[in-house]
């Protein structure tokens, strides 16, 4: 992993990812990474003080199609799934600690995407968490102002990880 301005001291960041590897081979190693991308996401959303974590899944592309097709009905493969635990309004009434929801990331598909949009596989893989963390909070891009509220605050995330578009 390269040495970004992104990653902190990890004396200072809170463990706040349940991370599971489903049907992958065990050389991936994204603990660290992911850890640091979801402190950024818990940090803009004053989450950071609360008992909240988040379970992420990198799996392949065979088990997050059937995931979609059991829970979603779509038999089809994708990128990013997102299972929120609680509705918008309970999130920040929430004192025992809980899974915010589960995010599901094929890993398949962030290297293609990186590829297809020219920018490095970790870039990808971090805005996969963040666009996967606002839909754990509740956001939506279902119309054009829900699309261009939530695009603004993973930008604004990204930004601060210094991880945007080039």
């Amino acid at each position: 992993m390269p040495n970004r301005p992104y990653f902190r001291n990890e004396a200072n960041m809170k463990q706040i990812v349940d991370l599971e590897y489903r049907e992958l081979e065990q050389t991936y190693h994204f603990d660290k990474f992911i850890n640091q991308i979801m402190n950024q996401c818990f940090e803009a959303e004053n989450l950071q003080n609360t008992n909240l974590y988040v379970s992420v899944i990198l799996t392949t592309p065979a088990v997050i199609k059937n995931i979609n097709k059991e829970f979603r009905n779509i038999d089809q493969e994708t990128d990013v799934l997102s299972f929120p635990m609680f509705e918008k309004e309970e999130i920040y009434h929430i004192t025992e600690e809980e899974a915010l929801g589960d995010i599901v990331i094929s890993i398949d598909r962030v290297k293609q995407q990186a590829e297809e949009y020219g920018h490095s596989f970790e870039r990808e893989l971090a805005y996969m968490l963040v666009h996967g963390f606002y839909h754990l909070m509740g956001e939506d891009h279902m119309n054009e102002d829900e699309k261009k509220l939530m695009r603004q605050k993973e930008e604004d995330v990204l930004a601060k990880l210094d991880m945007t578009r080039l």
